[in-house]
């Protein structure tokens, strides 16, 4: 049996980071909207996994570019060996809060 190249992973073996999937990859793309940054309405997309809210799933879907965008921001956050920030020691200023203790954000 001949050995196979998983693309990106040679890559990633000499030190470099593995490939984004791309719509010509072998995965299954379809037809949809896509999700993440761009907002595209019609295009290629590929399921990326489960969104979750409320107890409730959806599937979700992203095109090559903004797959390629999400890959970027995860392995950065890898390599920086990005963490949640630790709380604040005791008597460091705290963060300005709403008038009901609430922050004030949308989200």
């Amino acid at each position: 049996m001949p050995h196979q190249v998983i693309p990106g992973i040679a890559d990633f073996v000499r030190g470099g980071l593995p490939a984004p999937a791309a719509t010509d990859d072998g995965n299954h793309w379809v037809d949809g909207f896509c999700w993440l940054y761009c907002g595209q309405q019609w295009t290629r997309v590929l399921w990326i996994g489960p969104a979750s809210v409320a107890g409730a799933q959806a599937a979700m879907y992203a095109c090559g570019p903004c797959i390629q965008e999400l890959q970027e921001r995860v392995w950065r956050s890898i390599l920086l060996n990005d963490e949640p920030a630790r709380e604040a020691p005791p008597g460091a200023p705290v963060e300005a809060a709403s008038p009901r203790g609430r922050r004030a954000g949308r989200h």
